[in-house]
């Protein structure tokens, strides 16, 4: 619990989700739903990194190690510095408020200005095909959430952090129900969303129920208080480097799906749809939206595509 009525004794311990808490109620009226979210989400990727510790605990050294985090997971210098900026000011709120005799850990740690358009490169259609054929091949855990990836768009945390009953294999339309959970929330409103399941992603939704005995779709990354998306984005992107350009990183799956839908004259809007991208057209907000056989016809075109030379 959080210290009441300004009572603070020495022993008073506040730890990074409760100065999130802090941060909300002391700050968040009158703020729109986008000052809650990513607050959440930045504190969630160094929950994810580092832990949850008491705001003592966390040392420069952690906060330059999260930043590599970050850069490793595909952030670009811009993201990245946000990130920090947020952070910085959630743990400085309760440091003041408290009284506390620590300092902020992340209020100094160095963010560089990288090359962020070498960051974003999406994977070339065959260095694509050959990472999914070499998924196929080796057919283990990790192949498999790269394979999800590959042909869905998915984010990556999106993606780690499934259930398998969040696959709907048994559905006339095999797909995926992307939705919110306790241990791995969802970046903006707009990633809530339906993916028609194709291609390689279909071929891993199966392997995945077939051979996971756990209800979570990847155990190695995701249990029930957390998605270590973190690791996940480290141990892929190793593995990948061999196959791929530099400058792309598992996040670039979801700058290839993009356009590879607009090689097949996908709309602008089924494509946002499809990501999970927010939209610039208020006609979105109207209606009840795409059926999935609307957007399964779109994937399907996205999945020939891909196969032709």
């Amino acid at each position: 619990m959080l210290p009441v009525n300004g009572q603070v004794s020495a022993e008073t311990v506040i730890t990074l989700r409760q100065a999130l808490q802090n941060y909300h109620s002391l700050k968040g009226t009158g703020k729109d739903d986008l000052f809650f979210r990513s607050s959440e989400r930045f504190v969630r990727y160094v929950i994810e990194g580092l832990g949850d510790r008491p705001l003592d605990r966390y040392t420069s050294a952690d906060a330059a190690a999260f930043r590599d985090q970050l850069f490793e997971k595909g952030l670009s210098s811009s993201s990245v510095k946000r990130t920090f900026a947020s952070i910085r000011s959630i743990v400085n709120l309760s440091i003041k408020e408290y009284g506390l005799s620590c300092d902020n850990a992340f209020a100094q740690t160095f963010i560089p200005d990288r090359n962020d358009v070498t960051k974003r490169l999406p994977i070339p259609i065959d260095r694509l095909r050959l990472i999914q054929e070499t998924c196929r091949k080796t057919d283990d855990d990790l192949r498999w959430l790269i394979a999800l990836i590959s042909d869905s768009g998915m984010r990556l945390a999106e993606a780690a952090g499934l259930l398998k009953a969040d696959m709907k294999m048994d559905h006339d339309i095999p797909h995926v129900s992307l939705k919110p959970h306790a241990w791995r929330q969802l970046k903006t409103a707009n990633s809530e969303r339906v993916i028609p399941l194709v291609g390689t992603s279909l071929w891993a939704a199966r392997r995945i129920l077939e051979c996971t005995d756990s209800e979570f779709a990847f155990p190695r990354f995701t249990n029930a208080t957390r998605c270590n998306s973190n690791s996940a984005s480290a141990t892929l992107n190793k593995w990948m480097r061999p196959f791929v350009p530099d400058g792309c990183v598992i996040h670039s799956f979801r700058h290839s799906l993009r356009d590879r839908l607009r090689a097949v004259e996908t709309p602008s809007e089924i494509a946002d749809v499809l990501g999970g991208w927010t939209s610039k057209s208020v006609g979105q907000s109207y209606g009840k939206g795409y059926d999935l056989p609307v957007l399964q016809r779109w994937m399907k075109r996205l999945e020939e595509y891909s196969e032709s030379d």
